[in-house]
């Protein structure tokens, strides 16, 4: 387990994060340019090296009801990994809502849904097809001989 110091050096070297001293010597981190309201990606970290960082529903992490993850017992592989993830969450646009309808030579439609976190591909009210990437589902709609609905 990396100690308090360890762990204070590692988050200082994102250059990104502003400290900000909190009471019981504890320590926040706050990333001012995120494009969401949630400023703090380190909350709470203690001299007895417990704390969170701020994942929102990033899905490989285990995370509480806040969209935080308990870094204690991080290494300091996993720990820049984690704040990585917590920049980039923090400062990506939000994928815009989209709902189209794709047809086939046949006149064959299906909808195709952005649900975050997944690109789903229906057949009126039936899932056919889920992806993890907007690309994954258009090739697969492409490849099925379908076009998007101008």
């Amino acid at each position: 387990m990396l100690t308090f110091e360890q762990k204070l050096e590692i988050i200082e070297s994102f250059p990104e994060l502003t400290r900000k001293d909190v009471s019981m010597k504890r320590v926040n981190f706050h990333y001012e340019e995120s494009l969401y309201d949630k400023k703090i990606v380190v909350y709470h970290l203690h001299p007895t090296g417990n704390g969170f960082v701020y994942v929102g529903n990033l899905p490989q992490y285990e995370v509480d009801k806040k969209g935080f993850v308990n870094i204690r017992d991080f290494s300091e592989k996993e720990l820049r990994s984690v704040l990585a993830d917590s920049l980039d969450y923090l400062s990506l646009e939000p994928e815009p809502p989209y709902d189209k309808t794709w047809v086939s030579r046949d006149n064959v439609k299906l909808d195709l849904v952005y649900e975050e976190p997944f690109w789903n591909v229906y057949t009126g009210k039936n899932l056919e097809e889920s992806f993890g990437t907007f690309d994954d589902a258009e090739n697969y709609l492409l490849d099925q001989g379908f076009k998007e609905k101008k």
